[in-house]
């Protein structure tokens, strides 16, 4: 057996890892002691400088999924789930598991919670009263069993050696390898054993990933890794130039997932997105002949009200208020400030810095820059306007939710530094830019 230090001068000289010797890294990383975090970060530069191949991604993957516990299932129809590389506005979880569990499917999504200027699902979640984010596992699979969903965060046992070395690529610059991000995404997902998975892999100004190209290149080895780690996947590829719903930070997007479930609110992007994500898992897992009848079902499932009656069976199986859906001004709790935001000059919304947007939710408290600090799930934006409406002097292009006057002011501003406003309505991007099997 090769000694942890001779491995990572392997790598570090562009050698391709034997499985054995990937193997030893991810003993090491899961036993906390035979690969120290000094030689954890060394790994990871090694790998996000040389790469890895196709297989050495696999074994990676399968071998940090295998580090901890990993689910298996017994149930009348196929178990799914969905990620996103994360943006601004997307609450698609919210809507498409319930939708998904509507449909027959059986959903156990393991979220996680916001990272940089992107919002996360649990931190969504956490501004319900009562919700368990992290329920044991007897209690996740009673509700996946009775209820067909539970959105919940990475448990303990699950993947422990891909949340140590997530925590260390944090801090040693290395979070941007291609391979390591599909290790770490892909280990938590098929330790779910899942039966199907789609990848909403976001490009744009407000993504990751800023171009086409190197989105396709993260959703190709996202794709390659999850199949041939056994799970039947694929990617659509979405555009991030501009929010994706017309709100950002937590509690306002929890109720605005809640209006849209409800049908009294849609915006036309966000249904656009889960729809099409939600059609093609459905194919993609055998419960409709193609994606547009997958789309059919999706659709048919928020119409009917169907996927609102599952979203709030599972709100409550997990803790939460019973009443969510019906009244929830009453749980969703407001900011003191709420002020509009215009602007000077007529014309037309012609560019967004969706990232700006993001990192002034997070100025408002609603984001994370340490690992540990403390959301104020109040906080963000609504009324958020779109690329090509038309902005005056009247009509908000954004409205602030802030904790005191000073950072409602230094939010206002941050809007209207996001927004270019000019005479011509832009050419918007397409939405749904590609697909990767």
């Amino acid at each position: 057996m090769k000694s942890v230090s001779d491995i990572i001068a392997r790598k570090r000289d562009g050698h391709t890892l034997t499985s054995g010797e990937i193997a030893q890294i991810v003993d090491g990383l899961t036993d906390g002691v035979t690969v120290g975090d000094a030689q954890a970060g060394a790994f990871a530069m090694a790998v996000l400088l040389n790469g890895m191949t196709a297989p050495e991604r696999v074994t990676l993957t399968t071998a940090m999924r295998d580090s901890g516990d990993v689910l298996s299932w017994d149930l009348p129809g196929p178990v799914v789930d969905k990620h996103s590389t994360g943006g601004i506005g997307d609450t698609v979880s919210l809507m498409l598991a319930p939708a998904l569990a509507a449909c027959g499917a059986y959903v156990p999504m393991i979220s996680g919670r916001g990272l940089g200027h992107t919002g996360g699902t649990l931190d969504k979640l956490d501004a319900i009263p009562g919700y368990q984010c992290q329920p044991d596992q007897d209690r996740l699979r009673q509700v996946v069993r009775d209820i067909g969903c539970a959105i919940i965060g990475q448990t303990a046992n699950l993947a422990p050696a891909d949340r140590r070395l997530y925590a260390i690529r944090d801090v040693t610059a290395t979070v941007e390898s291609i391979d390591l991000i599909a290790a770490s995404i892909l280990s938590k997902k098929l330790a779910e054993g899942l039966d199907a998975l789609i990848l909403d892999v976001k490009v744009g100004r407000g993504a990751f990933m800023q171009t086409p190209e190197k989105a396709r290149d993260l959703a190709t080895a996202l794709c390659d890794t999850a199949n041939g780690g056994g799970c039947p996947t694929m990617a659509v590829l979405t555009d991030m130039n501009a929010p994706l719903g017309n709100v950002a930070g937590n509690a306002l997007e929890v109720m605005n997932a809640v209006q849209f479930l409800r049908g009294d609110e849609i915006d036309s992007r966000l249904w656009d997105v889960t729809v099409t994500l939600g059609g093609a898992l459905l194919a993609l897992a055998g419960l409709a002949a193609h994606r547009d009848d997958g789309m059919d079902r999706i659709s048919a499932a928020f119409q009917s009200g169907a996927a609102a009656t599952r979203f709030q069976a599972m709100v409550a199986s997990l803790g939460g208020p019973a009443d969510l859906i019906d009244a929830p001004e009453r749980y969703l709790t407001a900011a003191p400030v709420i002020r509009d935001v215009t602007v000077k000059t007529d014309g037309f919304v012609t560019d967004i810095d969706t990232r700006a947007i993001g990192m002034a939710v997070v100025a408002l408290g609603g984001g994370r820059t340490q690992p540990e600090q403390t959301i104020d799930h109040r906080t963000g934006f609504d009324w958020l306007m779109g690329l090509g409406q038309r902005a005056d002097g009247d009509t908000p292009i954004a409205r602030v939710h802030a904790a005191d006057a000073d950072s409602a002011d230094a939010a206002v501003a941050a809007i209207r530094a996001a927004y270019a406003i000019g005479d011509i309505p832009p050419e918007e991007p397409p939405l749904i830019i590609g697909d990767v099997t």
